[in-house]
């Protein structure tokens, strides 16, 4: 059955609320949005909310959006070998639906006024309803692993959940100088990142997330060669820690773990 197998997706692309976190963003981004806002309760087990003002999604695509493999983002084989966006399977949405109670809601430019779509994992059958809202989308995702409760009971404490949710708030925000992200907790705001491409504005943002004493020890690198680009911060020898905690890798705005550049 579609529901199950859905579910089964799900176990590969959330693992916990954070994972969720991470594909919302990525959708945000490849959207083209500026400004994304994320609220989190109960450390995203108890509702995920971000919003962003990307093209957002047509009324027609909204049903589709919720769809197994029904991605915008790779129309012919030959888009497989030059993948610019940072997802492309169409895998996030569907699953999310399948473990949540998610309203998706979203308007584009041409449309006079925003479209809603809801459901709670079961076979989708309804169909949008208009709804106020700016150009652009949210993704409303409430009581999660509700309908999986073998899953929800392998949440850690709200506090750890929180925790690795921040962290892959701010790895995407350092990929990201041009977009304002704005975080909050139980209400409460917990990072707010603004948007610059000057190098001020860079390393402001670096300092809210690494920590000033890092950029104190830190030289630009820029260096171009054979048609690559390796550019960022890298601290002194002087400011050595004993774990790679402060260690950021991105390749095309990609972010990657690598052992081997890690450990180098």
């Amino acid at each position: 059955p579609t529901q199950l197998a859905n579910q089964i997706a799900a176990g590969e692309v959330i693992e916990r609320p954070s994972s969720l976190v991470k594909e919302l963003l990525e959708n945000s981004m490849d959207a083209g949005a500026t400004h994304i806002e994320i609220d989190v309760e109960q450390g995203g087990a108890g509702l995920i909310r971000v919003r962003d003002n990307g093209s957002g999604i047509h009324k027609d695509d909204l049903v589709l959006a919720l769809s197994r493999h029904a991605t915008s983002k790779i129309k012919t084989f030959d888009d497989l070998t030059n993948i610019s966006s940072l997802g492309f399977r169409g895998e996030a949405l569907p699953s999310i639906y399948s473990v949540s109670r998610l309203i998706l809601t979203s308007r584009t430019q041409s449309d006079n006024s925003g479209w809603r779509i809801q459901g709670d994992g079961r076979e989708l059958d309804a169909q949008p309803t208009p709804a106020a809202h700016p150009v652009g989308t949210t993704v409303e995702v409430r009581d999660l692993f509700f309908n999986t409760p073998a899953r929800r009971k392998f949440l850690r404490s709200e506090k750890t959940e929180f925790s690795h949710l921040e962290d892959v708030v701010q790895r995407i925000a350092l990929s990201r100088f041009d977009v304002d992200v704005t975080l909050r907790h139980n209400q409460r705001a917990a990072q707010t990142l603004r948007a610059g491409l000057d190098e001020r504005d860079k390393e402001r943002r670096i300092a809210d997330i690494i920590g000033t004493p890092f950029l104190e020890n830190a030289l630009r690198i820029d260096f171009e060669a054979s048609g690559l680009r390796l550019w960022g911060w890298i601290s002194l020898p002087t400011f050595s820690r004993g774990q790679s905690d402060l260690q950021y890798f991105y390749v095309n705005g990609r972010i990657i773990r690598d052992k081997l550049v890690s450990h180098a």
